[in-house]
């Protein structure tokens, strides 16, 4: 009895890491910045059958790189296999804002990531290759950059979240590399509205996305982050805004992709 227990045992825990989350890293190439550049690709246990995916793209902050949130948050293959979607983590060259730089020609991470990068997993990897199939969210700058990108390229994601992002970027006008991407805020402060969030969602049509973001209490983006929330409110833009306890680090964006990865699970298997 004793044996086949554990010979029973021994098999489940066989079969279930073969069906463990795939972490794959591809090499992708961007035509607008003309060099190749990296991307973390985690496939759900299910890959190999005939179905398709919906895809998430999970981007990182400032400082950080296309393998962060899988070398720190290893429990996103937990979630890949518990919701049945592809998690694809951009590299956005450590403070790239995601923007197209008006400033530097080299710097064109909205092209990437929105156009480059989303053609190259749909070509590569069996995705539903359509906006209903498409969410991106991320951490701070990454924050920043998923609300961005979403809302200035509607017709390609459906959903967007974001976790501690940060918002607005006027108030840092020496903070992170911005300016070396926008240019000076004092000579340039139209152009540093046109690139907040904040100031960005009367772009947002009607019915185009489905919104959740987060920010901790404690976080120093907090009472941005409920501005942007108060701005939707009055906008009447729906849109789901959480705050619990936390800071800017990883014990909270580690809690926090649970949520999201529930708001996206919702949306990619919502009745039509």
């Amino acid at each position: 009895m004793k044996n086949s227990f554990l010979i029973t045992a021994c098999l489940f825990l066989f079969s279930h890491v073969l069906s463990a989350a795939e972490v794959d890293t591809a090499l992708t190439y961007s035509k607008s910045m003309n060099k190749n550049i990296k991307a973390v690709v985690i496939k759900p246990d299910s890959y190999k059958t005939g179905k398709t995916f919906p895809v998430v793209y999970l981007l990182h902050g400032a400082g950080g790189n296309y393998a962060e949130w899988a070398r720190k948050v290893p429990a996103i293959k937990n979630l890949v296999d518990q919701y049945q979607f592809i998690v694809v983590c951009p590299d956005g060259n450590v403070t790239s804002w995601y923007f197209d730089s008006p400033v530097d020609a080299k710097w064109k991470y909205e092209t990437y990531v929105a156009k480059e990068l989303v053609s190259y997993i749909d070509e590569h990897y069996k995705t539903i290759a359509e906006k209903r199939g498409r969410g991106i969210t991320g951490l701070s700058m990454g924050g920043h950059g998923a609300l961005y990108l979403a809302i200035k390229h509607q017709d390609v994601y459906g959903a967007v979240g974001s976790m501690s992002g940060g918002v607005d970027i006027k108030p840092f006008p020496n903070g992170w590399d911005i300016s070396k991407r926008l240019g000076t805020q004092d000579e340039f402060p139209e152009r540093w509205k046109q690139n907040s969030v904040i100031d960005m969602i009367y772009l947002i049509k009607p019915g185009s996305l489905a919104i959740a973001f987060e920010c901790g209490v404690d976080d120093f983006f907090y009472k941005m982050n409920v501005r942007l929330h108060d701005e939707l409110l009055y906008n009447n833009i729906p849109h789901d805004f959480t705050t619990r306890p936390g800071v800017h680090n990883w014990d909270y964006w580690a809690n926090a992709i649970k949520f999201q990865s529930v708001f996206f699970d919702n949306y990619f298997n919502r009745k039509p």
